[in-house]
């Protein structure tokens, strides 16, 4: 770890999707292991960070939730700059949330200017098994024909929630890492925190 940082390396992590679909109440879980079912919808964009020991690394995340409704898109289309990594959210049990998954992938592919950025699917409410529209076969389906990340979760009962941050953690750092390794960059950059890449990666 650098002089002057408690974290050695830093992640920017972006969620998506529809209104009420989960996003807010899977990051108040996955940084505050709570959960409120009168979570309000997101207005704009929230900012949570979360500091944790992964790998033998400490990491900071700066977790984004961003706002589902129409009148923020061009707000939100702002925050993809940067993202190492893109969680993309429907709920199991609304089919609308799913086909609309196809949309926010393509926000992504507009604004996002890493070109190595790790998005994953996430399926939300599994706990509502009885009203579950949309089948894990589907969901996994689309991730692979898309090349994301796929996990099912709930945001209530916790189920999946910190499998699914650490599977696209693991995946963004080691992509980072390997990037490095093929670009042959040995200089260092202070500014995006290359010096912190290097001790993770090593």
């Amino acid at each position: 770890m650098s002089a002057g940082l408690s974290f050695d390396h830093l992640l920017k992590l972006l969620m998506v999707g529809e209104s009420n679909v989960g996003k807010t109440s899977i990051l108040i879980q996955y940084t505050s292991d709570s959960f409120d079912e009168k979570t309000k919808s997101t207005i704009g964009v929230d900012l949570k960070v979360k500091t944790i020991d992964f790998m033998g690394k400490k990491l900071k995340l700066t977790l984004w939730d961003t706002a589902g409704q129409e009148r923020f898109r061009t707000l939100t289309a702002s925050y993809y700059r940067g993202a190492n990594g893109v969680v993309l959210v429907y709920d199991v049990t609304n089919r609308d949330s799913f086909e609309h998954v196809q949309h926010w992938l393509k926000e992504v592919d507009v604004y996002c200017t890493n070109e190595d950025v790790v998005t994953m699917l996430v399926a939300n409410k599994i706990d509502k098994e009885q009203e579950r529209k949309v089948s894990k076969e589907e969901g996994m389906a689309f991730a692979r024909k898309h090349n994301m990340l796929f996990m099912e979760c709930s945001a209530k009962t916790k189920q999946g929630v910190t499998q699914a941050f650490e599977e696209l953690i693991s995946k963004a750092l080691e992509t980072q890492c390997s990037k490095r390794e093929v670009d042959g960059d040995d200089q260092v950059d202070l500014t995006n925190n290359s010096a912190q890449e290097d001790s993770l990666c090593c």
